[in-house]
């Protein structure tokens, strides 16, 4: 059963063929962990979770990374501002990045690489840029030669010429041409930086990811996934410094996820309408967001509202009350001896039918149209009087099982009392005060997980369910 992919480079859908049998190879863009992340962040967290989750589903082994970028001038900024260490603020927002996204579900990568604990291999890789003509010094700075690399413009479908028309020099750069950009930047005064063969500095931003990826995952991946805004020129960049150090193809696959707009309207601080994943979570279930976000194809832009969030908690209802109602005839009928065949061939087809559109560009809207199919034929049947123990758990199974590929929890949690939590809760505070910090992280996440929002006060920890 052969999975087809939209290919930004090519702009098609192609038939995923991996470079080692059972194996995915997959390079997600990051975040720049400067502050909390914002929704529109969260998009390509859920969408490439849930292609990773597929692949699985389909027996494939993935190598999953996702990067960190925690060094560069906005970290620098946060940190004069806050009059901080760049790494401290760094680990603040990478810690509170993995709880923001693990309330959607989001399982962790294999490989969450970081630019400072990478810095050698950033280097060395500038460094054979240089030693290829690819790349040149320039007053402590160093520039990639663009013209070098005759492809370039090929992912984002734009020529050399037309990209130097809206190209200009900056303000104390010192480029040969003005499409030519930075590796590495010399570090100014006080300015967090590592040594170099040119300067102290630190690296340009797309030559993190070029170089992450290749000591992960190798010259040549498989997959290359991040959001729309990526393409060019951070993806376009990637692709020429990877190819001209690597004499490879980079990535046979480029995946990009469409934008979020806000109340119809794009998301900015300007506006007013720059939402925050940490303040949305505690105001909606995660699992509702994450299924509002499936609900439209991930190429195509999605509008965030409380309506349609509204209407997209009221369809997860729909399908987690099927399951309820197949648990109460279950647990409550007394006669479940008949047996219809016919029942469990339609469960197959169904469960055909939504492969069929996952195998076709990962179409989760069509996928959960699918279940709900599936949870409209299982209310059907149990208005039938004679019904069968495998034929509702087969139907539990498949709602079950069909979630859970995107990533949606249907089987809720058994419920804590209120006198477990608050146990809980002094067991947090007495490893805090002991300095076990691992076991009241994994208390908190553990609450978390089932829907207990901890706030730490000066009056002491409140908790409230989410």
């Amino acid at each position: 059963m052969s999975i087809k992919i939209y290919n930004t480079l090519t702009r098609q859908k192609e038939t995923f063929q991996p470079i080692e049998e059972g194996k995915v190879k997959m390079y997600v863009c990051g975040p720049t962990v400067y502050n909390y992340i914002h929704i529109g962040n969260a998009r390509p967290a859920i969408v490439f979770d849930t292609v990773r989750r597929y692949f699985e589903y389909q027996g494939y082994e993935v190598e999953y990374a996702l990067n960190f970028t925690d060094v560069d001038d906005k970290l620098i900024k946060a940190a004069n501002e806050m009059n901080e260490e760049v790494p401290d603020i760094a680990e603040r927002f990478i810690k509170a990045y993995k709880e923001d996204v693990g309330a959607f579900g989001i399982r962790e990568a294999v490989h969450h690489p970081r630019v400072t604990e990478n810095m050698d291999e950033i280097i060395e890789f500038i460094q054979t840029l240089v030693d290829k003509g690819h790349a040149y010094e320039s007053g402590g700075d160093v520039y990639f030669r663009t013209r070098s690399f005759d492809s370039y413009g090929k992912l984002s479908h734009q020529s050399i010429d037309e990209l130097r028309s809206g190209a200009r020099i900056e303000v104390g750069e010192k480029k040969e041409d003005p499409i030519d950009f930075t590796l590495w930047k010399s570090a100014k005064d006080n300015e967090i930086s590592w040594e170099s063969p040119w300067s102290k500095g630190r690296p340009g931003w797309h030559i993190e990811c070029s170089a992450m990826a290749k000591k992960y995952l190798g010259d040549t991946i498989d997959i290359h996934a991040g959001g729309q805004d990526l393409t060019f020129p951070h993806h376009e960049n990637e692709i020429a410094q990877s190819e001209a150090c690597n004499d490879k193809t980079f990535a046979n696959y480029w995946m990009h996820n469409g934008y979020i707009n806000i109340e119809n309207e794009k998301m900015s601080k300007s506006l007013g309408n720059f939402v925050l994943v940490n303040d949305i979570i505690k105001q909606h279930d995660p699992q509702v967001i994450r299924f509002f976000m499936l609900t439209v194809h991930y190429r195509h832009p999605i509008n965030f509202s409380e309506a349609l969030l509204q209407g997209a908690k009221s369809s997860l209802e729909r399908i987690k009350n099927a399951h309820q109602n197949l648990e109460h005839r279950k647990q409550s009928s007394t006669n479940l001896n008949g047996k219809d065949e016919e029942w469990l061939t339609k469960l197959e087809e169904f469960k055909q039918r939504f492969m069929d559109e996952m195998n076709d560009d990962f179409n989760t809207a069509n996928a959960i149209s699918v279940l709900f199919d599936i949870t409209k034929e299982a209310n059907v049947y149990l208005q039938s009087s004679h019904t069968s123990q495998e034929v509702i758990e087969a139907f539990q199974k498949a709602i079950v099982d069909l979630a859970g590929v995107l990533g949606v929890q249907i089987e809720e949690a058994d419920e804590l009392l209120d006198d477990e939590i608050d146990a809980l809760i002094q067991e947090r505070i007495d490893a805090r005060k002991n300095r076990d910090f691992q076991r009241a992280d994994e208390i908190r996440d553990n609450l978390k997980e089932r829907n207990i929002i901890l706030e730490d006060t000066p009056q002491g920890t409140r908790w409230k369910r989410g």
